[in-house]
């Protein structure tokens, strides 16, 4: 493979159109001569005065270069992937329809090869070596070469280093902070005068609650404070002991609620009065 086909050679990254060196942009090259010597001057009509020129750029700022270049007639469609190159003209000037110059641009790092350099003859019988024909545009013929090229290899950033150096320094260093819980635990209260039946309820609620605190261990109690009626405080403040509360058995609860439904037995025993027609006499 030779020098020019893998050397530090920078691949082209735009394509344009332009009037004239002043309205050529910044990093673009402007393609004044054919390889033959003659004026690469587009020209629209043959009463113009002004033309337009083809030039390209090889700013990898953008991080895109040109892998493709096509010419299409005004009758055939835009290919896909590619688009028409920019104009960059003077006022009320225009670049003819009848054919125009299309490229496909693709970033760099996505291709090992692009167009390299691009360069115009006269309508003639004309060859360059080792570039490749494009089409006839214009009264010119356009020419690409394409190759490997040298991609641009990136920059580390700078970084900026924001700490002071004294605070590297280990001959003063105060001493480390007590640790402190950044949720302490709550001030414990003097024990209040709760009966043990409370108690106990307080100690199967936090059992039933879930380790981890969601939402599913709330209930409809929950927030609700629970306090006895002042009538049972009294007594047990009084006697200092549990509520005398009477323990029922299952006998004693039936015997003192029991009911047999004795009347509504009867009433559905009862025999509905038949109801004879009238006009039909009652079978004996």
């Amino acid at each position: 493979m030779s020098v020019m086909e893998r050397g530090n050679v920078r691949p082209v990254t735009a394509v344009a159109w332009a009037s004239n060196s002043g309205t050529c942009p910044k990093d673009f090259t402007l393609i004044s001569l054919t390889e033959d010597g003659a004026s690469a001057n587009f020209t629209r009509t043959f009463g113009m005065k002004s033309g337009y020129y083809l030039c390209y750029s090889k700013d990898s700022a953008g991080g895109m270069v040109v892998s493709d270049i096509r010419i299409i007639s005004d009758k055939d469609s835009l290919p896909h992937g590619y688009c028409f190159i920019a104009e960059h003209l003077e006022p009320k000037a225009t670049v003819s329809k009848k054919k125009r110059v299309c490229v496909r641009i693709v970033p760099v790092g996505s291709v090992e090869t692009a167009v390299l350099d691009i360069k115009l003859t006269a309508k003639s019988k004309m060859m360059l070596q080792h570039y490749t024909f494009v089409g006839d545009i214009h009264g010119y013929v356009l020419w690409y070469r394409k190759g490997y090229f040298s991609k641009p290899t990136p920059q580390a950033k700078p970084r900026s280093v924001s700490l002071d150096i004294r605070q590297l320094s280990l001959e003063q260093q105060s001493p480390p902070l007590p640790l402190r819980p950044s949720n302490p635990p709550p001030p414990q209260l003097p024990p209040s005068r709760l009966s043990h039946r409370r108690h106990t309820l307080q100690t199967k609620d936090e059992l039933d609650k879930p380790a981890d605190g969601s939402i599913h261990g709330i209930t409809a109690l929950d927030g609700v404070p629970f306090s006895l009626h002042p009538k049972f405080e009294t007594q047990a403040n009084e006697t200092n002991s549990d509520l005398n509360i009477p323990i029922k058995s299952l006998q004693d609860i039936e015997n003192e609620y029991n009911y047999t439904f004795s009347v509504e037995e009867n009433a559905a025993k009862r025999i509905r009065p038949s109801v004879q027609m009238a006009g039909i006499p009652s079978t004996q």
